[in-house]
């Protein structure tokens, strides 16, 4: 489904990735892990079209989306990708509902279909009963769960997490893990995350390690 061939990038003299190869499958969780340093959210960022490659091609279904004009690029990132970060970036003046439908509404979705998709989300996430409360009134474990449900509003082909459990307790991180494996079952849902959590590399179904800007 993906494909990277030959992703360099440089921050001036300083080269960050120096020629990284890979192929994500759908329906395929795949781990990134490696020391600080080691290039993984540069190509995280670059692979989710956040950033640019300074050399190199990369592949979405067929698609060389690195020759996409900015305007294109952005619709098509808004249209196939999701993201989750360490900390979730809610709208705090928000509910989590609206927070969810926001994707949905830079798509030019109604605001009933999105809300139908957003009440779904989150009774898959076991959170319907907390739609109309603020990021304040909700715990960690449960924003970063509305985080995970704005990610998969638009139905994207992938998901792209860094450090997704990173600002979570140990009970909520493992939570966070397995909800990861129930979207790949029930939603065929394609998942690459970067992280240091030895337990979530290792459940992926595959794990790559990165070191000095390239995947051993």
């Amino acid at each position: 489904m993906i494909k990277g061939k030959s992703i360099t990038k440089n921050y001036g003299t300083l080269q960050v990735l120096k020629g990284v190869d890979l192929h994500i499958q759908p329906a395929e969780v795949v781990s990134i892990v490696g020391s600080s340093g080691a290039g993984k959210t540069t190509l995280l960022t670059i692979l989710g079209t956040l950033d640019k490659p300074t050399s190199g091609d990369i592949e979405f279904n067929g698609i060389n989306i690195t020759s996409l004009p900015e305007k294109k690029l952005a619709q098509f990132r808004n249209q196939h990708i999701g993201f989750v970060f360490q900390f979730h970036h809610l709208l705090p003046e928000f509910t989590a509902l609206e927070n969810i439908c926001i994707p949905a509404f830079i798509n030019k979705t109604s605001k009933k279909d999105a809300e139908i998709n957003a009440y779904k989300l989150l009774d898959l996430l076991g959170l319907k009963d907390r739609a109309l409360h603020k990021p304040s009134e909700l715990s960690g474990g449960e924003q970063q769960r509305i985080a995970v449900a704005r990610a998969l509003i638009n139905n994207p082909k992938v998901i792209f997490a860094d450090e997704p459990s990173g600002n979570l307790d140990s009970a909520n991180a493992q939570k966070l893990h397995e909800l990861f494996f129930t979207l790949r079952d029930e939603l065929k849902q394609t998942i690459v995350v970067v992280t240091h959590n030895e337990v979530l590399a290792n459940m992926a179904d595959r794990k790559l390690e990165m070191k000095d800007g390239l995947i051993l």
